[in-house]
């Protein structure tokens, strides 16, 4: 096929070789580092909400944790522990609870009950330009 050709055609090739199928269009690409805040170092939103489809990844499981604390003890100390053992973690009791999305902070919260199980009421959500600046 001729550049012409190629050109008129929109570099699509169509003839017994090739075969199309109507149920899919052909989108223009764009520029990666256009309208997206993490490569153009822009706080901008990353363009229309309409083009961005969502449903490719809603059903993908993700793993949601919240942790109250964290301590480092040597082996020895865990090795006595037993029933009833105490560990003291590096959080006060009026100190925000950390919510992990596959083991990445997205928001703080507080312990809430709910029909006799816990909860967690989110009391301050990480903005996405934060947490990739975590990833840094």
């Amino acid at each position: 096929m001729s550049d012409d050709e190629n050109k008129e055609t929109g570099g699509l090739e169509t003839g017994p070789a090739s075969t199309t199928n109507e149920d899919y269009a052909t989108a223009p690409l764009k520029d990666l580092a256009e309208g997206n805040p993490v490569a153009s170092g822009s706080n901008a939103p990353m363009g229309d909400e309409q083009d961005i489809n969502l449903d490719v990844i809603l059903d993908v499981p993700i793993t949601i944790s919240v942790e109250i604390g964290r301590t480092q003890v040597p082996i020895r100390d865990l090795l006595r522990y037993s029933q009833g053992s105490v560990i003291e973690l590096d959080r006060l009791v009026s100190e925000p609870l950390d919510v992990l999305v596959n083991n990445t902070l997205i928001a703080h919260g507080e312990v809430v009950v709910v029909d006799d199980q816990f909860g967690i009421r989110l009391t301050d959500v990480i903005s996405p330009s934060e947490r990739v600046k975590k990833l840094k």
